[in-house]
């Protein structure tokens, strides 16, 4: 008798086999017990009828309680009745561990008090999918950008420096010196693009910014790719093509948790048509100003959730807006070759409400014009020598960008808040559990 997975049913139909479950909810008739029942692979029932098994293990099939641990034995059928589509008749129980007043309940529960509870919540059949296409995109993701040439290199979470101005920044003593939690790591991976041509990082990041959106997590990991010797209009290629690959996917492996989900799948499939439609700043900005919706935007103005939203419904795929105001973007984006006011850079925006999900730019390559965008940023030059000395010994022309792994997640899976995205999600009011 082979033990398996749920995940494996299929594979052995008519065969009688062993799982070790848990029990998530459970219904009874005078004669038959139906289990509801997962393993972490899938869900799927178990049913005990009363003819078919000893007194004994009918007697254990109404008496169980949910979250009780227990191994089943029994013969795998088809259930087309079944999201699953398989089920097991069980022959024989034993339990494994028991459980007492488990505190999520099939009943509705609060938001706040799921969260309290996420080291429970995450054994639930919602949570449980969007892990499951979560680590999709993980595995996705290494395997494109380990087929496209590229080599991973880890940048450090304890920084002396920041890209991106010091106020998001948490600090923290470095023995006697004074470092913070990495908010990118964009700055090191430049430097390994230096050394080995095409590289990436992925890793933890964070931002100590006072947001309570439904698009910002104060942890959150980051897949920061770094190109050397390509230029903007190639590394927009290289984004659309890893959006695509990894859309398509969790469409190609994650059909199960989609399902659960309920999400359409023909909208994921139309966003794996590239190339995706680029407009520039100066255009995003007169479709907001035309739209009715924001008639009082102005040039220079970042956009908020609403307005990205707009721009991305407009075209119903994502969407490239680049060339933003150099005022408003970090210190190391290079100029436009014809224009003074803004740099060479896109954020790529979800449609269905999600926002951006990639920011990136073309590198200032120029060690005096970079020298000075870091004096003008008020940091300190001496915190950025090694970041300079990538200009002084061999530079050339590259490009990187940022995807953030959880703003990705929640826009594939079409979960509501970002919180969902992540195991243990790390919230400006929340550090529990």
């Amino acid at each position: 008798m082979k033990t398996i997975s749920i995940i494996d049913a299929k594979n052995h139909v008519d065969e009688e086999v062993k799982i070790g479950v848990w029990l998530t909810n459970k219904r009874s008739s005078g004669k038959i017990a139906f289990l509801q029942l997962r393993d972490g692979s899938a869900f799927f029932q178990g049913v005990v009828v009363k003819s078919n098994v000893s007194e004994e293990t009918f007697e254990m099939a109404k008496e169980l309680h949910q979250e009780s641990s227990l191994y089943v034995v029994g013969e795998i059928h088809e259930d087309k009745r079944s999201p699953f589509g398989y089920e097991i008749e069980v022959k024989s129980l034993e339990l494994v561990g028991e459980s007492q007043d488990y505190p999520i309940t099939p009943k509705e529960h609060g938001t706040e008090f799921l969260m309290d509870h996420r080291h429970l919540w995450l054994r639930s059949t919602k949570p449980y999918a969007v892990m499951q296409i979560r680590n999709e995109i993980i595995r996705a993701t290494y395997e494109f950008f380990n087929k496209e040439g590229f080599i991973k290199i880890d940048a450090p979470i304890l920084t002396g420096s920041a890209p991106e101005g010091t106020t998001e920044l948490f600090h923290t003593k470095y023995f006697d010196k004074d470092a913070y939690l990495s908010q990118s790591g964009q700055l090191y991976e430049e430097a390994g693009a230096m050394a080995f041509g095409k590289v990436f990082s992925f890793g933890p990041t964070f931002r100590a910014e006072k947001s309570k959106t439904r698009r910002h997590l104060i942890e959150f990991w980051m897949i920061e790719p770094e190109m050397a010797f390509m230029h903007q209009e190639q590394s927009l290629e290289v984004q659309e093509q890893y959006i695509a690959f990894l859309v398509q996917s969790v469409l190609d492996n994650c059909d199960y948790a989609l399902d659960i989900l309920e999400r359409d799948k023909e909208v994921l499939k139309s966003y794996t048509k590239t190339p995706f439609p680029k407009i520039s700043y100066d255009e995003a900005v007169e479709l907001l100003q035309n739209s009715g919706e924001f008639p009082d935007t102005k040039w220079g103005d970042d956009f908020g959730s609403p307005e990205e939203t707009y721009l991305a419904e407009h075209f119903s795929m994502p969407v490239f807006v680049l060339n933003y105001p150099k005022a408003i973007k970090p210190f190391y984006m290079k100029p436009h070759p014809t224009r003074e006011d803004v740099v060479i850079c896109a954020d790529l925006l979800a449609p269905e409400g999600y926002g951006e999900i990639i920011g990136g730019s073309e590198r200032e390559t120029d060690l005096d014009n970079l020298t000075a965008q870091i004096k003008k940023a008020g940091l300190n030059e001496k915190d950025y020598e090694w970041y300079l000395d990538l200009r002084r010994y061999g530079s050339v022309p590259h490009s990187g960008f940022g995807l953030g792994l959880e703003r990705a997640t929640t826009w594939i899976t079409g979960e509501e808040h970002i919180r969902e995205a992540i195991p243990f999600p790390r919230l400006l009011n929340r550090i529990y559990p």
